[in-house]
């Protein structure tokens, strides 16, 4: 338990500075009218609580993924005659998982562009 958590708060460490070090290298490639839009304040905390948003939606959603596609699996080995109607249960279901990943990132944009708070 200690290596699995060790190597998740890794890689949620590493999906949080690669974040902020993109944001950082494209606003030193934007036109500069566009540069003092980017130096907002409070931009660099937006963008912190976005990479990390982001990075739990996708470890949520890549779980969900891989145990519904665990219990298909299983599914089907034991009854194999149900296979179509656990099929497309099972991708209505990553559907309905991935949206949610989808959901996530467009408050991420709409966070990052439209700055609601400030």
């Amino acid at each position: 338990m200690r290596k699995l958590s060790t190597a998740f708060f890794g890689v949620l460490g590493v999906l949080a500075s690669a974040g902020a070090a993109m944001a950082a290298e494209a606003a030193e490639a934007a036109a500069p009218v566009a540069r003092a839009a980017l130096d907002a304040p409070g931009l660099g905390t937006v963008a912190l609580a976005m990479c990390i948003g982001m990075g739990i939606a996708a470890a949520g959603c890549g779980i969900g993924q891989g145990l519904g596609l665990k219990g298909a699996c299983e599914g089907v080995a034991r009854n194999p005659e149900a296979s179509n109607k656990l099929t497309n249960t099972l991708m209505l279901g990553l559907a309905f998982i991935e949206s949610l990943a989808i959901y996530t990132f467009v408050i991420c944009l709409i966070l990052i562009f439209m700055r609601p708070f400030g």
